[in-house]
């Protein structure tokens, strides 16, 4: 198999974790997958006998005419060739279809596709997803609030979707092997804005600032961002500490504070 370094290319070989990563999407029989660097094509031979529809959107020219020529006896697969970072996701699948998502994303830009994904989500596009990734940048997708690995990634990741993390794979799943281990993740595209009473653009923001710099506490981040000592000290919640980080808390207190900071200030 060629191997392009600057496509961040890593192909699976592992029979069983092709088998596992579409397994754990469920029944797709009436499904719309849409499958990001498919390669060539070890999820999607898999895929193909099992989805509705099938759209494949494949970076590399030459194999996405690899698998243009595999499957050109089969309609229901469509390869597409254009870059997920740029492509307009919902327009790929029909209007009126939702559609799951499964993907071994490059390491280098995962955390620039998990945002189109959920961009994808909260317009109602997306449903599940099963991606592959670097098992740091996974550890920090799935993390809890109080752990070393939460940070904006984790908030941002799970605002907009229920984690699960299934398995880790070792770098002699792939050829060539990587020099990081893999983990596989089942997002469930579940926005919680408006649960939580707050816009999209405006808390997005709002969490790139609680997060600004990891060894500033919340409060310090926020004096940063100008919000003034008086604003702060009328919204800060009683419960919630004075010298409390932005990876200590919850998504629900966040978002309190938020909306109190957002209300238009009097005087």
């Amino acid at each position: 198999m060629k191997h392009k370094p600057k496509l961040g290319q890593n192909f699976l070989v592992d029979d069983h974790a092709r088998h596992a990563i579409v397994d754990a999407l469920g029944d797709l029989s009436q499904r719309t997958v849409l499958e990001i660097g498919p390669g060539h094509g070890a999820i999607t031979d898999i895929l193909a006998t099992r989805c509705h529809r099938l759209i494949a959107l494949e970076l590399d020219s030459s194999l996405a005419a690899e698998l243009r020529f595999r499957f050109r006896e089969q309609p229901h697969v469509e390869i597409h060739e254009g870059d997920v970072l740029k492509a307009d996701l919902r327009a790929l699948i029909p209007a009126g279809e939702t559609a799951d998502v499964v993907g071994n994303l490059p390491y280098y830009i995962t955390s620039d596709i998990l945002l189109r994904l959920f961009a994808a989500g909260s317009a109602g596009a997306l449903t599940r997803g099963v991606l592959m990734m670097q098992r740091e940048v996974a550890d920090r997708v799935a993390a809890a609030p109080g752990v070393r690995d939460y940070g904006l990634l984790s908030a941002t990741a799970q605002m907009n979707a229920q984690v699960d993390n299934l398995f880790t794979l070792p770098p002699s799943a792939f050829s060539p092997p990587p020099e990081v281990y893999s983990t596989v993740l089942r997002l469930h595209f579940a926005p919680r804005f408006v649960e939580l009473g707050v816009d999209v653009a405006g808390f997005d923001l709002f969490l790139k600032r609680c997060f600004a710099q990891k060894r500033k506490t919340l409060h310090n981040n926020l004096r940063a961002a100008g919000y003034t000592p008086e604003q702060l000290a009328a919204a800060w919640p009683t419960e919630m500490p004075s010298q409390a980080r932005a990876e200590s808390l919850g998504l629900e207190p966040m978002a309190a504070l938020y909306r109190w900071l957002a209300q238009p200030q009097i005087g």
